[in-house]
C-alpha cells in the first residue's frame, strides 16, 4: 500500500503509460466517480489513459462530483457503482452497505492553508476551518488535526462546510472561512492567490485508511467479475504510479503534458509547475 505525501504525482506519471492492444471482446461500460481534481484521484485517470481498464475488459466513464459528500451520496444511490473516495465510515454508520475494496493512501496528505495574518497553528483558535462536508475525508482529517493541537471542534475552532476546493478557496477570498485543508497539487493554486501553507499533516505520522476504491457489497455480489476487473486496473495504475519516478524528469514532462491537458485541463497550468518532492512506500 502506498502513502502519498508530496508524492511523484502528476508530472512524472504518464510517461510510461503503455497503449494496450484493442481487446477482442466487447468492453463492458462502467461509470466510476471521483470527487476532486487533485493528485490523489490520479490513479483512476492513470488506469483510463493507460488503457488499464480496457486491458481488463472495461470501458470506464469517469464522472466528477463536487466533493466527497456528493460522491458518497451517488455511490449509495448506486450510480455510479464505484467511486474513488476517502472514507465510507459515515455511510456505513447510516446503514448503507458500501465498502472500500482497495486504497492508495495510508495517511492524510493535507496541508493547512490560511488567509494572511495566520502563520502558526496556535493562531487558529477562534477561527473558522473550511471542510468539504461532514463525514468527508477533509472532515475526518480536520478532527485528527484539531485533536493533535488540543483544539476542541466547534468550540476552539469552528468547522464550516464550504464545499469542494474551488468553493473553499472562494470562501476564503470572501472572508467566510479563515483556513482549509488542501492536497499538495491544490496548494499550488492557493499559494498563487496569496494564501499560506502553515502545516503539513504528513508530519503528524498518523496512519489512516485513506483514499480508495469504494463500492457496495450488493454490487460485488451481483457484478463480481466487473469489480475485480476495475480493481485490477486500479491496482496496476498504483504500480505505475510508484515506479514512474525513476525516469528522467524532462522526458517525463514531455510525455505527461499532452495527457494532463486532455484529462486535467482545469488545473493543467498549476500541475505542470508543481514539483514533486518525495514518494514514501509502506
Amino acid at each position: 500500500m502506498t502513502s502519498i505525501g508530496r508524492a511523484s504525482i502528476l508530472i512524472p506519471l504518464f510517461m510510461a503509460l503503455a497503449v494496450f492492444p484493442a481487446q477482442s471482446q466487447e468492453l463492458k461500460k462502467i461509470k466510476i466517480g471521483y470527487p476532486a481534481i487533485s493528485y490523489n484521484q490520479i490513479h483512476i485517470w492513470t488506469a483510463k489513459e493507460a488503457g488499464l481498464f480496457n486491458k481488463y475488459g472495461l470501458d470506464a466513464e469517469l464522472i466528477f462530483f463536487r466533493g466527497g459528500q456528493m460522491a458518497t451520496q451517488a455511490l449509495v444511490a448506486g450510480d455510479p457503482p464505484i467511486v474513488n473516495i476517502g472514507t465510507v465510515v459515515q455511510a456505513n454508520l447510516q446503514g448503507h452497505d458500501v465498502v472500500l475494496i482497495g486504497a492508495s493512501e495510508n495517511a492524510y496528505a493535507y496541508s493547512v492553508i490560511t488567509v494572511p495574518g495566520i502563520s502558526r497553528m496556535e493562531q487558529l483558535r477562534g477561527k473558522r476551518l473550511g471542510i468539504s462536508g461532514f463525514g468527508s475525508a477533509s472532515y475526518n482529517a480536520a478532527l485528527i488535526l484539531l485533536s493533535r493541537f488540543k483544539f476542541e471542534p466547534n468550540k476552539d475552532v469552528a468547522l464550516v462546510v464550504a464545499g469542494p476546493t474551488t468553493d473553499r478557496l472562494a470562501a476564503m477570498a470572501a472572508g467566510s472561512i479563515d483556513a482549509t485543508l488542501l492536497t499538495a497539487t491544490e496548494v499550488v493554486t492557493a499559494k498563487k492567490r496569496g494564501y499560506s501553507e502553515i502545516y503539513d499533516m504528513l508530519d503528524m505520522g498518523v496512519e489512516i485508511q485513506g483514499n480508495g476504491f469504494a463500492t457496495a457489497r450488493s454490487y460485488i455480489k451481483s457484478q463480481r467479475a466487473t469489480v475485480k476487473a476495475a480493481l485490477k486496473g486500479y491496482v496496476e495504475a498504483i504500480h505505475l504510479f510508484t515506479t514512474i519516478k525513476r525516469r528522467p524528469k524532462e522526458s517525463q514532462r514531455s510525455i505527461c503534458a499532452p495527457l494532463i491537458r486532455r484529462s486535467w485541463r482545469p488545473l493543467t497550468g498549476d500541475l505542470l509547475k508543481w514539483s514533486p518532492k518525495s514518494l514514501t512506500r509502506r
